[in-house]
């Protein structure tokens, strides 16, 4: 599992982690029954606090993603309460995030330029 957090970003780190897990849950990467790597050993991969990864870990069980076990770890349960986007969604998407890379956007960068296309359309 490849998680990044990037510390410039305005999303606070335990939430880039909750969307990125929920993302892997969603595609299929990451499947019931799965485990989470610990709260200590992920907090140290990414050079986080421990109590980042665990509110991150928290927020995704009152998701239902996943759930904790004690020192048996976190277990992936299911995909997120939220429902999995539309094919056609998730295939706009790549269009877009193909083009969004394509002229070196970063995420952030692409994200807010959805963000004020949403924005804008409303």
């Amino acid at each position: 599992m490849i998680l990044q957090v990037d510390s410039r970003s305005a999303v606070p780190p335990f939430e880039q982690l909750r969307q990125q897990i929920t993302t892997l849950v969603l595609a299929g990467t990451l499947a019931r029954g799965d485990r989470l790597p610990a709260i200590r050993q992920l907090a140290n991969d990414l050079g986080l606090a421990g109590g980042t990864v665990a509110r991150a870990y928290r927020e995704l069980e009152s998701d239902g993603v996943v759930t904790t076990h004690g020192r048996h770890g976190t277990i992936v349960a299911s995909a997120s309460r939220r429902p999995a986007p539309s094919a056609q969604l998730v295939h706009a998407a790549r269009r877009f995030a193909d083009d969004a890379t394509g002229t070196g956007a970063s995420l952030e960068d692409a994200l807010s330029a959805v963000r004020v296309a949403f924005a804008r359309s409303t």
